[in-house]
């Protein structure tokens, strides 16, 4: 990939609060880098980070 192209990203935010869910789900949101309500975290966009984001999608919100 040459320097000046730019990775694709993709912005998260914690919406609602991971407490109550699922042990898988909590760890999901640490992995996406989200620790507090409304702490926002931008990832490279690939499928993996698709995935997780999917998975907690009940939680999070992509802006």
């Amino acid at each position: 990939m040459a320097k000046n192209e730019q990775q694709k990203t993709v912005k998260v935010q914690l919406v609602r609060s991971p407490i109550g869910t699922k042990e898988s789900h909590r760890a999901t949101i640490r992995g996406l880098g989200l620790r507090k309500l409304n702490s926002v975290s931008e990832l490279q966009d690939s499928p993996a980070v698709r995935g997780m984001i999917n998975k907690v999608d009940y939680l999070v919100k992509v802006l």
